[in-house]
C-alpha cells in the first residue's frame, strides 16, 4: 500500500514539473513572439518619421557610400529653386551620349525643364540630369557647385556631390541619414511630391514630347507609397529611397547596397507598423503654459502654432518638458518666442519645438514699480 502510493506520488510530481516545464516553454515562445529587431540585408538603412525627424529603425545610417541615382532628389530639388520650370532647354550632345539609364532625348530636341524633372526622376534619366544641370546653371560643373551649396544649407554634412545623375565618381558619396533628411526637405516641395507620387503621365495632358511611365516599382507594391527615388551603380548597388504613408504621416526609408530593396523596404515599413504608433500630444493653438514676465503687467499664455502629432513606441509613455526662457522681460509682443517643449520618451527626445506668447504684454511704469512696493 505504501509502495503504491509512494508511486502516485511520483507519477504526480512528475506530472507537475511536466506542465510547469511545459508552461514556461509556451510562456518563452509567446515572449518569443514580442517584435524584434529586424534584421535588413543592406549596407545602410534608416528609417524616420518626416514631421519630427525621429529615428524609427537604424543600421549603419551615417556610413558613408555612393548613392547612385537617389542623387537625383538633389538635382530635382536645385532645380526646382534655381530653374524656370517653363524654360526650354535644347539637349546637348553630352546629354545624349551620357552612360547609363536614360530617357532617349536626342540632339537638338527642345524640352522644358518640367518635362525633364519627369524624365529625371520618373526615368532616372541620366540625359534629363545633364539637360537640367546645363539648362539652370549653364554648365555642368556649376550646377554641381549650386548642389553642393545647397547640401551644406540643409544640413547634410556627410554629403558631396560630383555629379547630377549619381554615375559612380570619386567624391561623389553620402549617407542614408543625409538621403532622408534630403527627401523630408524634396517632400516638402509641392511640385516634387506630385512627380514622385505618380505612376505615369500622358503627353498630351501634358503637353510634354513623350509618354513617361515611373519605375519605381514601391509604388504599385505598397498602396500607402508616395514616392521616391531608385538607383543603382556597381559600386553603389541597389538603392531605393521611399516615402510611405502611415496614418497620414509619412515615414520615409533609406536603404544603401541593398539587392532586396523593395522586399527589405517592405519589411522596414511592417516593422515601423508594429513597433510604432502616433499619439497626437497637442493641437494647434493649445495653451501649454503662463510664464511669468518681469516688469510685465500680466503674465502671458504660451501656446504652440502646430498640431503636435509624434511616433509613441508602442506600450511606452512618454514625457512632457516645457522650458521657459530666463528672465523674460515686457515688453513682449503677441508671437514672441517665450520657451520651448520638449517630449522624450524612455529618456530619448522625440520631439523639439518652440512655444509663443499668446498675446502683448506691454511694461508697468516706474510709477506703477512704487505702488506695487509700497503696497504689498
Amino acid at each position: 500500500m505504501r509502495k503504491k502510493q509512494y508511486y502516485i506520488a511520483k507519477v504526480l510530481v512528475v506530472l507537475f514539473i511536466t506542465t510547469l516545464l511545459f508552461n514556461t516553454k509556451t510562456l518563452a515562445k509567446v515572449n518569443s513572439n514580442a517584435l524584434k529587431e529586424i534584421r535588413v540585408s543592406a549596407l545602410s538603412v534608416v528609417a524616420i518619421d518626416a514631421k519630427t525627424g525621429s529615428v524609427l529603425y537604424d543600421k549603419g545610417s551615417h556610413t558613408i557610400l555612393p548613392m547612385a541615382s537617389t542623387t537625383k532628389i538633389a538635382t530635382a530639388l536645385v532645380a526646382l529653386k534655381y530653374g524656370d520650370l517653363n524654360k526650354t532647354v535644347e539637349i546637348s550632345k553630352n546629354a545624349q551620349n551620357v552612360k547609363g539609364s536614360k530617357v532617349g532625348y536626342k540632339k537638338g530636341e527642345n524640352i522644358t525643364i518640367k518635362e525633364l524633372l519627369y524624365g529625371l526622376l520618373f526615368r532616372s534619366g541620366n540625359d534629363a540630369a545633364i539637360a537640367i544641370s546645363e539648362g539652370v546653371a549653364g554648365s555642368v560643373d556649376g550646377f554641381i557647385e549650386l548642389m553642393n551649396e545647397y547640401a551644406l544649407n540643409i544640413g547634410l554634412l556627410d554629403t558631396s556631390f560630383s555629379t547630377p545623375h549619381g554615375l559612380d565618381k570619386e567624391e561623389h558619396y553620402s549617407t542614408a541619414y543625409d538621403l532622408a533628411l534630403l527627401t523630408v526637405k524634396a517632400k516638402e516641395n509641392e511640385i516634387f511630391s506630385k512627380i514622385v507620387s505618380s505612376k505615369s503621365v500622358k503627353k498630351d495632358e501634358m503637353k510634354f514630347t513623350r509618354d513617361y511611365n515611373n519605375i519605381n516599382k514601391l509604388l504599385w507594391q505598397i498602396p500607402e507609397a508616395n514616392g521616391v527615388k531608385t538607383g543603382y551603380t556597381g559600386n553603389a548597388g541597389k538603392c531605393l529611397v521611399s516615402s510611405i504613408s502611415y496614418d497620414n504621416n509619412d515615414v520615409i526609408i533609406v536603404v544603401l547596397n541593398c539587392n532586396e530593396r523593395w522586399k527589405e523596404t517592405k519589411n522596414i515599413y511592417d516593422y515601423v507598423l508594429k513597433k510604432y504608433e502616433y499619439k497626437k500630444m497637442f493641437s494647434k493653438d493649445d495653451i501649454v503654459k503662463e510664464v511669468e514676465i518681469k516688469d510685465g503687467i500680466d503674465s502671458v499664455k504660451a501656446y504652440i502654432k502646430e498640431d503636435i502629432i509624434i511616433p509613441i513606441e508602442k506600450g511606452k509613455s512618454e514625457d512632457v518638458n516645457i522650458i521657459v526662457n530666463k528672465d523674460i522681460k515686457a515688453p513682449i509682443k503677441k508671437d514672441d518666442i517665450v520657451g520651448s517643449i520638449i517630449i522624450r520618451s524612455q529618456e530619448n527626445i522625440i520631439y523639439e519645438g518652440i512655444i509663443y506668447s499668446k498675446e502683448d504684454v506691454i511694461s508697468i511704469s516706474n510709477f506703477q514699480k512704487l505702488k506695487g512696493k509700497l503696497f504689498k
